[in-house]
């Protein structure tokens, strides 16, 4: 059984890994993340049947796992488009967004036509240092997202829950795919979807101990695994 780690101490978890500690920066660890989010995606939902994946970005860590993603879905075959409402003026947002516009990908204006158009919805609003309320435009998007039946894959934390108290309201997102990063968030527990993939394969076996994680095996050079 993976165990589960709460807000804050996953805030500490990241602070960790990009100290002298650990030695990480910020851009490994979200290139890490949204490949094992992209390989977690391909292991479910093949791009032949799937083609079409609309990721919906947020300002933080999170979009930028998302936008990382995208990237990789290219490269793996799939059409991926954007929606990126709130794009913050970091240099490393930047390059990752023209990452994506070098490659063709589609960055979108209307979220309800993007929407409608696509195969597959990539949730990668808000990650585990959200706190309520939720502003527009995003209360809009997660909105309609709960009333659409297109498959979502939610990145670390389905958008718009409680980090460790899970869903604020009978109308929340309902993926069918989480993807967990490091490790589970307790919102997890609520997750009734399909597919929970745990992502992020970086954490140095002395870390786990002092956080007493119990991370899963990986299966050979994968970057992803089903828990």
């Amino acid at each position: 059984m993976v165990n589960v780690l709460k807000q804050a101490l996953a805030t500490k978890l990241d602070v960790d890994l990009m100290s002298a500690k650990c030695g990480f920066a910020l851009e490994q660890l979200m290139e890490l993340a949204g490949f094992s989010v992209a390989q977690a995606i391909s292991k479910v939902y093949s791009f032949e049947t799937n083609p079409s994946i609309l990721l919906c970005v947020g300002p933080g860590n999170n979009g930028g796992d998302g936008l990382v993603a995208a990237r990789h879905l290219y490269h793996f075959g799939y059409k991926p488009t954007l929606y990126y409402p709130k794009q913050p003026d970091k240099n490393h947002y930047q390059n990752l967004l023209k990452q994506c516009q070098n490659l063709g990908i589609e960055l979108h204006s209307d979220f309800k036509k993007a929407l409608g158009s696509s195969d597959l919805v990539v949730d990668a609003l808000f990650g585990f240092g959200f706190k309520p309320p939720i502003r527009e435009p995003f209360f809009e998007v997660l909105s309609a997202l709960s009333k659409s039946n297109k498959p979502i894959i939610s990145v670390d934390v389905p958008s718009g829950w409680d980090v460790d108290n899970g869903p604020l309201s009978t109308n929340c997102i309902r993926p069918e795919m989480l993807v967990s990063l490091s490790i589970p968030k307790p919102c997890s527990s609520f997750f009734s979807g399909k597919y929970h993939y745990l992502g992020g394969r970086f954490i140095p076996e002395f870390l786990a101990k002092e956080y007493n994680l119990d991370i899963p095996k990986y299966p050979g050079s994968d970057q992803c695994v089903l828990i």
